[in-house]
């Protein structure tokens, strides 16, 4: 992100520049209406990542320039949650004035949360000893008096943890309180009070549902936990295996007794409903017990591959988020012959860049 282009005062205007361009590039198909769901103008990154730039006894954050590469000192960052730009300067005089901590030290990741809590990640570039945990053990404890916080320590081929490397999340979500385990370095929905804006869009499109629901790519349950209030049951596919563990956590953590997570991916999943191949992973589930009319899919920017989208098109009623509009434009030309596109939303998850996340719901004709 280019710091020069975060201007709150014009957030509007780019916000209808988006709209205008979503409605243009879908124009080809017949749209509802576009609902747009906008982002806080400040403070709505629950992720940051600075590099650390060494500069005689000095210390200080940096962010390079996409366009000329140019190095840009960073004391404080506006998209950043509050939580983090409080953290910034703290931390960053407390590791100056620490000859092992910022000894080799490359990079500082946030991840943070609207719960209050928040984990660093210092990245090196020499092996992390048993002086730099003890050091990092005094910081942890040091900044613990002002932050509910977790450190992790990172150089080649070591990761040492103190105390967890995961936040808790709490969102209110159509009107219920929902929990997630947001580990560092997995992903998770950057732009928290966005994200519940989706889950909430996605419940209002499947509210009053029949049968059960299959979900392709569901990372840590973010959207099976929300959705498994309007489904008799829920199937959910996903590949990583951090991403899978959370989302095991987490429906232990919800109490929710409906949703199944299997660790497949797409293909795979596509391979194992046509019968084309056999998974031990599968062991103990009988696809043919799932009822499934509506499928929910949430893929990386690549979209859907053709087998997928084949297999998708089989069902009633199709839930699509996108990260990538010109993925979606793809196969939503092939959904279109069969599907109604009756719900159409934008999703400012990234304000003031060209990135948007899409929303479409689809119905059989």
């Amino acid at each position: 992100m280019n710091l020069q282009f975060v201007d709150p005062d014009n957030y509007e205007q780019q916000l209808a520049a988006k709209e205008t361009q979503f409605n243009h590039q879908f124009a080809t198909f017949k749209l509802p209406p576009l609902e747009s769901f906008p982002s806080p103008v400040i403070n709505y990154r629950m992720r940051s990542e600075f590099r650390v730039w060494h500069e005689g006894d000095d210390l200080f954050y940096i962010m390079f320039d996409q366009a000329t590469k140019a190095k840009i000192r960073v004391d404080q960052f506006p998209p950043a949650s509050a939580l983090i730009n409080q953290l910034m300067p703290q931390l960053i005089a407390a590791l100056k004035s620490n000859t092992i901590l910022r000894y080799k030290l490359f990079q500082v990741d946030f991840i943070s949360s609207l719960s209050g809590q928040i984990v660093i990640s210092l990245l090196y570039h020499k092996p992390l000893d048993e002086q730099w945990v003890a050091q990092a053990t005094q910081l942890k404890t040091s900044l613990s008096a002002h932050f509910d916080i977790n450190v992790i320590g990172r150089a080649k081929k070591q990761k040492i943890v103190l105390d967890q490397d995961y936040v808790l999340e709490e969102l209110e979500v159509d009107g219920e309180k929902l929990c997630y385990q947001q580990i560092e370095n997995s992903f998770t929905q950057p732009n928290a009070q966005v994200a519940i804006k989706m889950l909430e869009w996605a419940i209002d499109c499947t509210r009053n549902s029949e049968g059960d629901l299959l979900e392709l790519y569901c990372g840590n349950g973010n959207f099976s936990l929300a959705l498994a209030k309007n489904f008799n049951k829920v199937l959910a596919t996903e590949i990583a295996k951090p991403s899978v563990h959370s989302a095991q956590f987490n429906i232990a953590k919800n109490n929710i007794d409906n949703v199944t997570i299997i660790r497949m991916s797409a293909e795979e999943f596509t391979q194992a409903i046509n019968g084309e191949r056999e998974f031990n992973r599968l062991q103990g589930i009988n696809l043919q017990d799932y009822q499934c009319n509506t499928i929910f899919v949430d893929p990386p920017r690549s979209g859907l591959d053709d087998e997928t989208v084949k297999m998708v098109q089989k069902y009633d009623n199709i839930l699509y988020i996108s990260c990538n509009p010109d993925t979606l434009y793809n196969n939503l030309l092939v959904f279109n012959e069969t599907h109604e596109i009756k719900r159409f939303a934008l999703f400012d998850q990234f304000p003031y860049t060209h990135h948007s996340e899409a929303g479409v719901y689809l119905v059989r004709r």
